[in-house]
């Protein structure tokens, strides 16, 4: 059996995801796959970066959290597809997943990962999930 938690253990996991992260991370969208680790150099091409709002993540429940406020770059640095994103804080990645359109089951979506430069890029879901559930 693997090991579970309550669900008052996953929500303080997560809400000290935001926390140890701080105010207002930088978003970075990038093409291809992630790198294969946090502590990897970039990968890809930047496509897009945006500063988070300074509480960018809803309270955790049931063992979830999610995106609060309007994440969205008013225009698109390059030409391209996002893969995948990275969250950085003092330019370090703190976080980092696959991004697909609403609805393709990546860790984060948007409203047209097939980016234009200029385009307004708006993020349309994102959720943390705790595992031991």
């Amino acid at each position: 059996m693997a090991t579970q938690f309550s669900t008052d253990v996953r929500n303080a996991v997560l809400n000290a995801i935001e926390t140890t992260i701080g105010t207002a991370p930088t978003l970075e969208l990038r093409s291809g796959p992630p790198p294969a680790n946090a502590a990897a150099a970039d990968t890809g091409v930047l496509l897009a970066s945006m500063t988070l709002p300074s509480d960018w993540m809803a309270d955790a429940a049931n063992g979830a959290k999610g995106l609060l406020g309007t994440w969205q770059d008013s225009a698109a640095d390059a030409a391209g597809t996002v893969g995948h994103y990275r969250i950085k804080a003092s330019g370090a990645c703190r976080v980092q997943g696959t991004v697909t359109i609403t609805g393709g089951g990546g860790d984060m979506t948007l409203d047209n990962p097939a980016l234009t430069v200029g385009q307004v890029v708006t993020i349309t879901g994102y959720n943390l999930l705790a595992g031991g559930a």
